[in-house]
């Protein structure tokens, strides 16, 4: 019964992004198999699975960094494979990336790393894309100094938010986020996905977050999606997790790194039980 009632639930929204029966290899090495998921408009994904399963090798098929041998890939209803060029060219500028170290080139300012979408995709004045490179800035809260610094005179933390501030020049639709908390102290990574958060809920966003941080999964995450032996082992949300019976899942969540966790409350709506 509750299968059907989350399979109901799942029909009525919007995935935002669709993959079918994805197969990728490296020869003869097959890292993901027959692979399915959806992720739905407005939620936070969190992607996990054990080190080497293939998370991030996923998330660059998807964005098509990578070849798969067989498979669909449909972001925001449409099938790259069937779009043309000129609409390719559009869905692209409705996906953001965060890489997980930033990815920022060393030889730009943080406001001309994140006018470099701009200047890829779109025309626009200088004197604009300064507004808009700044107002980026400070929506990922570093201040407006900051975009005349080069990645060098940057802290941990903020290089992932001037790369979050990159991802986030074209205003889109979806975000990918990889291990945006890895490397960042407790409160810093605490910060972080308070941000994820905050800008899910103003700017309407769906996020897409491959992750090895309980507390991110704990206290950000809508839903849950576990990799293991090439596919999705396992989706929903933390509670499903917590009762979940694969043993992988469960020395991953209730493990005694996971002991002193508090068991999270709905995202939306923190009074719901």
């Amino acid at each position: 019964m509750a299968d059907e009632e989350a399979r109901e639930e799942h029909s009525e929204r919007e995935a935002v992004l669709s993959v079918r029966d994805l197969t990728v290899a490296f020869g003869d090495k097959v890292v993901l198999d027959n692979l399915n998921l959806d992720v739905y408009r407005g939620e936070v994904l969190g992607f996990i699975g054990p080190s080497g399963a293939g998370k991030s090798v996923l998330m660059r098929t998807v964005l098509r960094l990578l070849e798969r041998r067989s498979g669909t890939i449909k972001i925001l209803g449409a099938d790259y494979d069937k779009v043309t060029d000129a609409e390719r060219v559009t869905l692209d500028t409705r996906l953001g990336v965060l890489f997980q170290h930033g990815a920022l080139f060393s030889a730009l300012t943080v406001k001309e790393n994140i006018q470099l979408p701009m200047r890829e995709y779109l025309k626009l004045p200088p004197w604009l894309m300064d507004e808009l490179a700044y107002m980026k800035i400070q929506m990922v809260g570093l201040h407006p100094d900051a975009g005349d610094k080069y990645p060098s005179e940057l802290s941990g933390g903020m290089i992932k938010r001037a790369g979050l501030a990159r991802a986030l020049a074209l205003d889109p639709d979806l975000v990918f986020l990889d291990e945006p908390t890895s490397g960042l102290d407790p409160i810093g990574a605490a910060e972080f996905d308070d941000l994820i958060a905050r800008l899910r809920d103003t700017l309407g966003l769906t996020v897409y977050m491959v992750t090895h941080d309980l507390d991110s999964l704990f206290s950000v995450c809508d839903r849950i999606a576990v990799l293991g032996e090439r596919r999705v082992l396992v989706e929903g949300t933390l509670t499903d997790m917590l009762n979940c019976d694969d043993d992988w899942v469960k020395s991953y969540f209730r493990g005694k790194r996971a002991r002193s966790i508090p068991q999270k409350k709905d995202a939306r709506n923190p009074n719901r039980d």
